[in-house]
């Protein structure tokens, strides 16, 4: 058996352990590439739209969106930048010629031609080109969709050019479909010829004769320039200036990604159109390397083939040490239980380890020793069924007690009243019966209050309330009574809050109050305080008059219990009133007692401030 159960765990968690690592590896060489660069396109879409965010606060100051381009690469190493609703680059002030516009219609017009669409900056980087101000120049420029770009520069003097590749490849494809004819020329002859295909249906191009006014390349040394040095982002940024120019703004109206690939090494674009308060539209435009992706999950992918080697080995090993150090246990704990099992509850298993093992030996020693002390307690349920059963019978016993003298004057008033006798006090008679009958309502309302509260279901709502206030109420109510005897109330009350249930607390007050009432002699005192003890107002009740017994002070707080037995008809008492106080407090969880002072008796009662 003991050999059976190491084998089986052995067998057991070594094949889940393989089966674990085998999945890991799967979905390492599977997903992990693909939810790298997810996970990165995701983060450089949150940080595309912060930059969206930050852009439209500068208002299109160009000094503003080149910080922000510059911050954004070192913090995200990606190429990004803002281009205009007719894709130029809204920062760029450092790369461009001017040119003055010599013809009869346009005579004059100075013309800023952008050049990073014209001009690869890394070659100007290496090898400045050479340009003379007031050098005649021949400028062509392409209109479509209300977009007009220039696209080539021809300088007359020594016959070179600059060149839009991207847009040229598109007019070329366009005019050769309508003329086989300018695939025998060049360059400069095709676009002159092209010259005479205005009328095209897709697009118009134009020529104007003008002469270089100034012309500035960036400095290489500058941050702001670093973007010219990509070619291939300054390819992508004229590759969708042509898709405007020639498919429209309607392809570009909502974030989207595109992938490119170039010499193994994959790229992922991102474009973003915006649009300000005034309706103006711009695109932010951003470029990422995927390299350092693919680049990690060959690492992971290497890693991983000498990580299952030592995995293998450790699994197997730890598999068959903890087999063994888990079979041990279970063995003792199956000796254990069948001994408990034959009602042997002496026996204990003594293993603490802090793991289920340990905690199901535990329950099994915690099983043990309750049954044992369920047994103990049932002994004492029944006790305590038996003791509750002569409570019971106690207190139906004085509640007769308390029914039979009400119950016996009304039975004698009426036997009275029906013989005719004593005709003439038939008012005092009903008027005797009516008391008698107040009395057993009372009684009954007494008994009914103290059922609820000792039944454990009674829910409370703790309120906060001025003590004073309520003490002053209650002796207003009771002033009738206070008048009868010729008392005199001594108040010395403290304005504070309280925390309590309001209603109860006054019927304590009142039960307190009124048994003080009761049992104080004509012509006394009745002294009331509240007395601040640290989070705690202590309230005391003390009526002059005779003394407790001491051996029943304990007793006041039992049902039925009287001080005075020679006067508890005359004063109307069920006897309940300190048995009901006794329950409400015990709910509130407060102290409370009663004791005898040099000249009377004092009941007091704590409760919480509401601090």
């Amino acid at each position: 058996m003991k050999y059976g159960i190491v084998l089986k765990l052995f067998l057991l968690t070594t094949t889940l352990c393989l089966f674990i690592t085998g999945t890991i590896y799967i979905g390492q060489t599977i997903f992990f590439k693909q939810y790298y660069e997810n996970q990165k396109v995701n983060d450089l879409k949150s940080s595309i739209k912060s930059f969206e965010k930050q852009y439209l606060k500068s208002n299109g100051n160009v000094q503003s969106i080149q910080q922000l381009e510059q911050d954004f690469y070192r913090t995200n190493n990606t190429w990004i930048t803002t281009l205009d609703k007719n894709g130029n680059i809204i920062s760029s002030n450092d790369y461009y010629v001017e040119i003055k516009i010599n013809d009869d219609k346009n005579s004059n017009q100075l013309v800023t031609i952008p050049l990073y669409h014209l001009l690869k900056g890394e070659d100007v980087f290496k090898d400045t080109p050479t340009i003379t101000l007031g050098e005649e120049v021949d400028l062509y420029t392409i209109e479509k969709n209300n977009i007009i770009l220039p696209f080539y520069l021809y300088f007359l003097q020594n016959d070179s050019d600059w060149l839009n590749q991207f847009i040229w490849t598109r007019i070329d494809n366009e005019l050769q479909k309508n003329s086989k004819e300018f695939n025998e020329y060049n360059l400069h002859e095709k676009i002159t010829l092209s010259i005479k295909y205005h009328d095209h249906p897709n697009f118009r191009i134009n020529q104007f004769k003008g002469i270089v006014q100034n012309v500035r390349f960036p400095d290489q040394n500058d941050v702001s320039s670093i973007i010219y040095s990509n070619s291939f982002f300054m390819e992508r940024i004229s590759d969708f200036q042509t898709g405007l120019l020639f498919n429209g703004q309607n392809q570009f109206t909502t974030f989207t990604t595109d992938n490119y690939e170039k010499n193994g090494i994959k790229y992922k674009l991102f474009i973003d159109p915006v649009k300000d308060k005034n309706g103006n539209i711009s695109y932010i435009f951003a470029m990422a390397s995927l390299q350092p992706v693919d680049e990690a999950a060959q690492m992971v992918n290497d890693y991983f083939i000498y990580l299952i080697a030592f995995v293998l080995l450790l699994t197997i090993l730890a598999s068959f040490y903890y087999s063994i150090k888990i079979a041990r246990p279970l063995l003792k704990i199956n000796n254990s239980t069948r001994k408990i099992a034959g009602l042997d509850f002496s026996e204990r298993i003594e293993y603490y380890s802090k793991d289920e093992i340990g905690d199901l030996s535990q329950n099994i020693n915690l099983l043990s020793d309750t049954l044992h002390s369920h047994i103990t307690q049932l002994q004492q349920d029944i006790e305590k069924e038996k003791q509750l059963e002569n409570i019971r019978k106690e207190f139906i016993s004085g509640v007769s007690h308390e029914l039979k003298t009400p119950l016996s004057i009304m039975k004698g008033c009426i036997s009275i009243l029906k013989d005719g006798v004593a005709s003439h006090k038939k008012d005092y008679y009903f008027e005797a019966m009516e008391k008698e009958v107040d009395k057993m309502d009372r009684l009954i309302i007494d008994m009914l209050e103290l059922a609820k509260y000792e039944s454990g279901t009674y829910k409370m709502k703790m309120e906060s309330f001025y003590l004073d206030k309520v003490i002053e109420h209650i002796c207003h109510q009771l002033h009738l009574e206070i008048e009868k005897k010729q008392l005199t109330i001594h108040k010395e009350l403290t304005s504070i809050k309280v925390l309590a249930n309001q209603h109860l607390i006054e019927q304590v007050i009142t039960n307190y109050i009124t048994n003080a009432i009761r049992y104080t002699p004509l012509n006394e005192h009745i002294y009331i305080s509240t007395i601040v003890e640290n989070e705690q107002v202590k309230v005391c009740v003390e009526n002059k008059g005779s003394h407790i017994p001491g051996g029943q002070l304990e007793k006041v707080w039992e049902r039925f219990y009287r001080g005075d037995t020679s006067r508890q008809r005359s004063e109307g008492s069920t006897g309940l009133g300190l048995a009901i106080s006794k329950n409400i407090l015990d709910l509130h969880g407060l102290q409370y007692g009663v004791m005898n002072t040099s000249d009377g008796v004092l009941f007091y009662f704590y409760l919480n401030t509401n601090r």
